[in-house]
């Protein structure tokens, strides 16, 4: 373990979290399980989580909270579209709450959750389930260790 090291660039964190809403809900965890890992700035926590880590080492343990601007966005009312019903295959399951996925203007897939369906148009939300709410992260740093990145091949 290099529990002398802190969490920062160019450095590999190990850690257990748990992530619940204000109220306590708990969403998703790795305590009592494998813990999960990341290369800092490597995009796969929200930024303000990965702020609230830095100049944590090996042992520490905190609890932080994220305000929803910090963590998946605002609610964006804009984000919320209405598609006619025959726009969609015969057979698709429209039922409120089913996640669909869509091409967005770059033919990129997008996620949307299905809000309402009438009988002639489909209310679609694409907003992140989680954008609008306050969050807590609870986390324990396990080992935090130097990540050179890969160096290119170079043929010669």
């Amino acid at each position: 373990m290099t529990d002398h090291l802190k969490a920062g660039p160019q450095k590999r964190i190990t850690l257990h979290f748990a992530v619940r809403l204000m109220d306590g809900t708990e969403l998703d965890t790795t305590f009592g399980g494998e813990p999960a890992s990341f290369v800092w700035g490597d995009e796969s926590l929200l930024p303000g989580f990965e702020r609230a880590l830095l100049g944590l080492k090996a042992g520490d343990r905190r609890s932080v909270f994220l305000a929803a601007e910090d963590g998946f966005g605002d609610y964006n009312p804009d984000n919320v579209q209405h598609f006619r019903v025959d726009s969609f295959p015969e057979g698709s399951d429209l039922s409120p709450g089913v996640v669909m996925n869509f091409a967005d203007a770059a033919r990129a897939e997008l996620p949307g959750v299905i809000t309402t369906v009438d009988d002639d148009w489909v209310t679609v939300d694409f907003n992140h389930p989680l954008a609008g709410r306050e969050l807590t992260f609870e986390v324990e740093i396990i080992d935090v260790a130097h990540h050179a990145p890969e160096q290119p091949v170079t043929l010669r």
